[in-house]
């Protein structure tokens, strides 16, 4: 079993760079240098550009799902490190590990709704519903502080995962074709391909912290005024801080500029 955690943890590491390194470069980089180019130079550069980094991109989302599953399934649940000391499988954790892996579809239809035209109201609503959620891992759950942290990034990962599959890809195929065609794309393909991979960069540095959940115990409680009921608080925060990380670098990949 710990042999298979090492190489399960090394070949995760290695295509969550694979699929996290793609999506920085492509809302980093590559939005702002496609939107200099002309017709003539996208009809050039995008078709041959796009289908190779979105090959990396989405298998490396696959298999970062999968290799992530599991790793849960082995150290987690075979390994008993789930749930609090005397707690028992029970209807709590079973529903809480249902929500980890069908929020997506909460997620899918909030973004779809005609909320998604207020995004301030729709970004609130999707912090509440995750405050939610982590308050209920530790509380109706009975989750460790590790597999709070490791749920909330398995939650964010299912939906990241999604987008790339089921939103983004079909989206960019679309966009793709019609620009080798010299056509002008679907504006709403454009805007569902970009919001989702917004939110795929937003969700990544909280996801990160989740996965380093063994390292970050001095915030499980007894530091910060937290403590080991009150945790999730500072959970929480970090979340927002990434989400706020991400959303610096958004502008200052704005103000970059080529020779």
């Amino acid at each position: 079993m710990d042999g298979l955690e090492a190489i399960f943890r090394w070949l995760h590491v290695f295509v969550g760079i694979l699929w996290i390194g793609h999506l920085y470069y492509f809302n980093f980089v590559n939005g702002q240098m496609v939107a200099k180019l002309d017709a003539d130079a996208k009809k050039q550069v995008v078709p041959e550009l796009m289908p190779r980094a979105l090959f990396w991109f989405r298998w490396g989302a696959a298999w970062t799902w999968i290799t992530g599953v599991l790793l849960l399934l082995l150290v987690y649940y075979h390994g008993g490190q789930a749930l609090n000391t005397g707690v028992s499988w029970g209807t709590g954790p079973i529903v809480m590990i249902a929500v980890t892996f069908l929020g997506v579809f909460v997620y899918d239809a909030l973004w779809n709704s005609g909320l998604k035209s207020n995004v301030r109201a729709a970004v609130g609503v999707s912090f509440v519903l995750l405050a939610g959620v982590v308050f209920l891992y530790v509380n109706f759950g009975e989750f460790t502080y590790r597999s709070t942290l490791i749920h909330t990034g398995a939650l964010f990962g299912s939906a990241m995962a999604f987008n790339v599959w089921y939103r983004i890809w079909p989206a960019q195929q679309r966009i793709i074709r019609a620009i080798k065609n010299g056509e002008a794309p679907d504006k709403a393909d454009a805007a569902l391909a970009g919001l989702r991979s917004k939110h795929n960069t937003y969700m990544s540095l909280p996801l990160f912290w989740a996965m380093m959940g063994q390292h970050t115990t001095y915030f499980a409680g007894g530091n910060l005024g937290l403590t080991s009921s009150t945790y999730w608080i500072g959970w929480l925060a970090i979340i927002a801080l990434g989400w706020h990380i991400i959303f610096h670098c958004y502008k200052k990949a704005a103000k970059l500029e080529g020779f």
